[in-house]
């Protein structure tokens, strides 16, 4: 009977610790339940720098203050964020790897979805978005065909179906009613004028739209 025993206490520690396992990785990746492929992935702003200057002339909404977004792809490999950066341009990222890049800077990462009427966008978005991979990030904000920046690269995913719209740019700081210091001296340094009215599009431009709903912080 001895052996049976020993044999039995051996069968229910291992399950006990397969089962201790699978609940590790459950809620390690519980955070991760619930996104859906096109989520767009929105990354809040500094107080300071390139972000700072970003958000001090466009953010819109108090509870929204970003400089960065990016389109959730799911797949059969994973879970990925398309998005142009500065580091890499356009380029499809690891989820996890997006994350730790934010949390890095002292980030956050906001999930919105597009509503219902408009998920048939999501697929031809995600090849327009795929398609355009590789090409460099574009350092001067004004929009040209060889090079995105983050907010263009996802208008341009979805621009045949008119989910985004381009409108006119401002560098006007709200409190002086002047060009922002930062954007006049980012300018200059290039020898180019601040575009000043030229269509563009930034973040919290498009997590402005009537279109998106906010879902939840991604952590």
């Amino acid at each position: 009977m001895k052996p049976i025993l020993k044999r039995n206490n051996f069968l229910l520690k291992s399950f006990a610790i397969i089962f201790l396992l699978n609940l590790i990785l459950s809620c390690k990746n519980s955070h991760f339940s619930g996104l859906e492929n096109g989520d767009l992935l929105f990354v809040t702003a500094k107080e300071t720098g390139l972000s700072g200057a970003i958000n001090n002339v466009t953010q819109k909404q108090k509870n929204a203050s970003f400089d960065h977004i990016g389109i959730l792809e799911k797949d059969k490999n994973g879970l990925f964020v398309l998005h142009a950066a500065p580091k890499g341009g356009s380029q499809k990222q690891g989820l996890k790897d997006f994350l730790k890049d934010q949390a890095n800077d002292g980030q956050r990462v906001i999930v919105y979805r597009l509503k219902p009427q408009y998920q048939n966008t999501i697929q031809g978005a995600i090849e327009n978005a795929n398609s355009m991979l590789g090409k460099p990030y574009n350092f001067n904000y004004i929009l040209d065909e060889n090079s995105y920046y983050c907010s263009d690269f996802i208008e341009r995913a979805f621009r045949s179906d008119h989910i985004f719209k381009l409108e006119p740019m401002t560098f006007i700081d709200p409190k002086t009613g002047k060009t922002n210091t930062f954007w006049e001296e980012f300018y200059q340094k290039k020898n180019l004028k601040v575009p000043e009215g030229e269509l563009g599009c930034n973040p919290n431009g498009l997590a402005a739209s009537d279109k998106l709903e906010r879902i939840k912080e991604l952590k």
